[in-house]
């Protein structure tokens, strides 16, 4: 057979492979839901007119996510209610939002909270508001709500033809691969209660509560993969595990994230409670979205949602906030005398004046992970050998992060049917080309890659599966690069404006994760506060 005919012929097959795949899937129903590039898009796509009405506020906050809800509560309970929070999407929340159908809620991004660091009085004081702290015992060590720990089994992976109890690969594993993994871990518990010489923990959260002891910020200069090398961790099963953690925290490879920011993953975390360890953690059906309710239920009216802040400029002594009403399609302002851009720098970066040196810090320093998430209604499915199904399932060699089951915090544990919520950051390419193809990509051809992913654990996945709904996200968080923990970039970019624009966004912290941004927004709104009072509120 001549070359150009077995091309062809080789063409044909794949085509028809593809074809009967999808057929095979036709049965499942879903769609593709995201946030809402198209409307953010004309921020960067579109020139706009003078706004038809302006209201005033003392303070406006752009941005619903996590931080710009934060920071709207700080201001609340520190008696200036007279705000307004503008957020694009239909719903506040940022990657903490969720879906639902008749079964229960599931998430479609951030899913749960590890134990929370016991040197965070804000942030357990808010966990006693919402009684996911119940008390403390006489240690003084915070007591959780069991109904808010996640239930046992809480997680497993799949590897060698058999699920096994936890993520770091045992079953089947040489040992030399074993020792390798024990020595890993060793050291990072004592990375976790390292110091440095300005008495400082060497890994915190928030990030900027970390030492700056060159010791340890010398770490910022190198990868992850890096630093494995030059102590001599060359375990193929340690590498998957160590990229598995980074995929799963920051949306970035083990070779191209920060040594800093992969040895944090493993060492900030040393909360303890009363009946909780540090390794354990909270959750809900709905993941984080749980929190964001409790975030905003005393200032949810002040929350304008469909809303694309699309200026933000100095008006006299006021600063003035440009928004198109999505659904009225009416461009609109808010007058205030402060403002807290909750938003990420590279939206924050089109919304300001014109500023060269910012742009330019955001396009060389700040790269955002695009991710995919779906959930999977469910019946009840074929298990391989092992331990049984947990909250947390995870492949050993698959790009995807697995699964969580969003109905296992459900007391009532004889339902038929369940939520499945599949993680898979996008790593292949480089975020700009990479979120190019996930838009590309079909509805049919999403679901062959989580069929196909699923089905080596659950062979009768495609056929069990009532319902596929998928999520992208392109821009979903940080990607903490070397050099951006201890470079000049983010404190820059985190810097006042005229001490009136004030920014509380992950990003300026290098971490995507739920305290970083209930932080962000108290150090927002506490210099709103401060400037308004001259005094200091935290």
């Amino acid at each position: 057979m001549h070359r150009r005919n077995f091309i062809q012929l080789s063409a044909s097959l794949a085509g028809l492979n593809l074809l009967q795949q999808s057929c095979r899937h036709r049965h499942i129903q879903g769609t593709i839901i995201g946030a809402s590039s198209q409307v953010g898009h004309l921020l960067r796509d579109k020139s706009f007119a003078e706004p038809k009405t302006v209201k005033e506020h003392e303070v406006v906050v752009v941005g619903g996510g996590v931080s710009g809800l934060s920071a709207a509560r700080w201001l609340y309970q520190n008696d200036v209610t007279d705000f307004a929070v503008i957020e694009l999407e239909d719903k506040p929340g940022g990657n903490s939002v969720s879906g639902a159908n008749e079964i229960s809620s599931f998430p479609w991004g951030a899913h749960y909270l590890p134990t929370p660091n016991n040197n965070l009085p804000e942030y357990i004081e808010f966990l006693k508001q919402c009684n996911v702290v119940t008390g403390f015992d006489e240690k003084g060590l915070p007591i959780y709500n069991d109904y808010y720990v996640c239930f046992d089994p809480e997680e497993r992976l799949y590897i060698h033809g058999s699920w096994q109890e936890g993520l770091v690969p045992k079953f089947a594993v040489p040992q030399k691969d074993v020792k390798q993994m024990d020595d890993f871990l060793r050291l990072m518990n004592n990375y976790r209660y390292a110091k440095g010489k300005d008495g400082k923990d060497a890994f915190s959260i928030p990030v900027d509560e970390s030492s700056r002891d060159e010791a340890f910020a010398i770490l910022d200069s190198i990868t992850m993969k890096e630093w494995m090398e030059q102590q001599h961790f060359s375990s193929s099963y340690l590498e998957w595990y160590v990229n598995y953690c980074t995929r799963d925290d920051f949306g970035t490879t083990y070779d191209k994230i920060s040594a800093w920011m992969g040895i944090h993953y493993f060492a900030a975390r040393k909360g303890m409670g009363s009946n909780i360890n540090y390794h354990d953690v909270l959750t809900w059906p709905q993941g984080n979205a749980w929190l964001v309710e409790q975030l905003k239920k005393r200032f949810e009216k002040q929350v304008i949602t469909g809303s694309l802040a699309v200026k933000v400029q100095k008006n006299g002594d006021a600063i003035q906030v440009n928004y198109l009403d999505v659904r009225a399609n009416v461009l609109k302002a808010i007058k205030a005398r402060y403002c807290i851009l909750a938003v990420p720098q590279f939206v924050a970066a089109r919304l300001l004046p014109k500023d060269d040196e910012r742009i330019k810090l955001v396009h060389q320093h700040m790269h955002y992970a695009p991710w995919m998430v779906a959930n999977l209604k469910v019946g009840q499915l074929t298990e391989r050998s092992g331990v049984p199904a947990c909250w947390d399932n995870v492949l050993y060699g698959s790009n995807s992060l697995g699964y969580v089951v969003a109905t296992h915090q459900l007391l009532q544990q004889d339902i038929k049917n369940r939520n499945l919520t599949y993680y898979l950051p996008l790593t292949d390419l480089e975020p700009a080309a990479q979120r190019k193809a996930a838009l590309q990509r079909t509805y049919s051809e999403w679901v062959d890659i989580i069929i196909n992913d699923l089905k080596v654990v659950h062979p009768d996945i495609a056929e069990k599966t009532e319902r596929l709904d998928i999520m992208l996200w392109g821009h979903a968080m940080i990607q903490p690069l070397p050099g951006l923990v201890f470079g000049n970039t983010r404190k820059r970019l985190s810097a006042a404006v005229d001490d009136r624009i004030f920014f509380a966004h992950t990003d300026v912290a290098g971490i995507s994760i739920f305290e970083e941004a209930f932080y962000q927004g108290i150090k927002a709104a506490g210099s709103v506060i401060q400037h308004k009072n001259g005094s200091i509120i935290i």
